[in-house]
């Protein structure tokens, strides 16, 4: 297909209920006419972590708001639009059943195509909206509920180097965060106390690079920062503020290094395959931490790929990256119908097995 694409996307798999419309005229770049994100930490704050029942209520209260305002954003009406995308999985269930529920109206009403997006897809074609990036490229997905290294081959086609086995880095950040009283989300909060801190006053462990192959592990790591915030506390002098400090920055420290030293063996498996133009991308929450996303510069860069790290605001959950994957998906004619179901689990390989089993609702990643 070679027409210009207008699309609506929404995203509502977590806390953030987004909308944007973007547009794309073949052999330019994309252009993101508008990008809403209405976030809830006010409303989870008191709890530690995202209550799923309440975020579900808050999107269905605030799709349409987002919608209308993307829509004004962007100067255009629904009759402009060539179709509608909408997170479909993974996600918190009633979030995503929000989205989708509302995207089949929408669709319903206007007679416009629906095209459920996997999410982290959305995450993982974001350099194709940001940089055009061509494939096949390496992408190192790290948000607050995934890590793994994949190598993007086409809209619908990823294959999985590796990836966590336990907690998630994005998670491992906001248990961290819990465990020292910072506020929610923990990874802004404990990147802001590391900066002032010692990363080397605290010895944590590195897991898993011992191990040969890209998998990794965090929750050890987060136990071992437990550990020491409990012998500091039960010596006698309370947690201080350069305690505090100083724990967030060994941390951050050691999720940079596992995060940095699996990438040079993912590097090393992408590499062997002879890509014309070999690229290492990083996407998801976590990348928008700059030590993190540093480092595996710095690593690409030895290994001879090109980095390529979207705009922070891109590396949060948000709906522009769903509107991207839906005119990558609505060029392939993939398209969906009513019958579109909401999806807790979706891998985006879906021949490797899975990392972290699976049970009645499919595998998890």
């Amino acid at each position: 297909m070679t027409e210009t694409l207008t699309l609506l996307g929404l995203e509502s798999s977590c806390d953030d209920t987004a909308a944007a419309v973007v547009r794309h005229v073949p052999g330019g770049a994309a252009e993101i006419l508008s990008s809403i994100v209405v976030g809830q930490t006010d409303l989870h704050a008191d709890y530690g972590g995202v209550v799923p029942e309440i975020a579900a209520r808050a999107h269905t209260e605030k799709l349409d708001h987002c919608i209308e305002a993307a829509l004004q954003a962007a100067d255009i009406g629904l009759s402009d639009l060539d179709a509608i995308a909408v997170t479909a999985g993974p996600g918190l269930i009633g979030g995503v059943l929000a989205g989708v529920m509302c995207a089949k109206g929408l669709a319903a009403g206007t007679g416009l195509p629906l095209i459920g997006v996997n999410h982290l897809a959305g995450h993982a074609l974001t350099p194709r909206l940001t940089d055009n990036l061509a494939f096949p490229y390496l992408m190192l997905l790290v948000s607050g509920g995934h890590c793994q290294f994949l190598i993007a081959e086409g809209p619908d086609c990823f294959r999985r180097l590796g990836g966590t086995i336990d907690d998630a880095p994005g998670e491992a950040f906001d248990k961290t965060a819990k465990l020292l009283g910072l506020p929610q989300p923990g990874g802004p909060a404990v990147e802001a106390e590391a900066q002032g801190g010692d990363p080397g006053r605290f010895s944590f462990p590195r897991p898993l690079l011992d191990r040969a192959g890209c998998d990794m592990s965090f929750s050890g790591l987060k136990t071992a920062l437990l550990r020491e915030r409990d012998r500091l506390m039960t010596e006698g002098r309370g947690l201080h503020a350069r305690d505090r400090a100083d724990l967030c920055a060994g941390f951050e420290a050691a999720v940079a290094d596992v995060l940095s030293q699996k990438s040079v063996r993912a590097l090393e498996a992408y590499l062997a395959t002879e890509p014309d133009n070999p690229a290492f991308a990083v996407a998801g929450g976590v990348a928008a931490n700059l030590a993190i996303r540093s480092a595996l510069e710095t690593v690409s860069t030895e290994a001879g790929a090109s980095f390529v790290a979207p705009p922070l605001a891109l590396c949060t959950d948000n709906a522009a990256m769903i509107a991207w994957a839906g005119i990558e998906r609505y060029r392939l004619d993939l398209f969906d119908d009513m019958s579109l179901s909401a999806r807790p689990r979706w891998p985006l390989d879906r021949t490797s097995p899975a990392l972290l089993g699976s049970g009645k609702k499919g595998a998890k990643a």
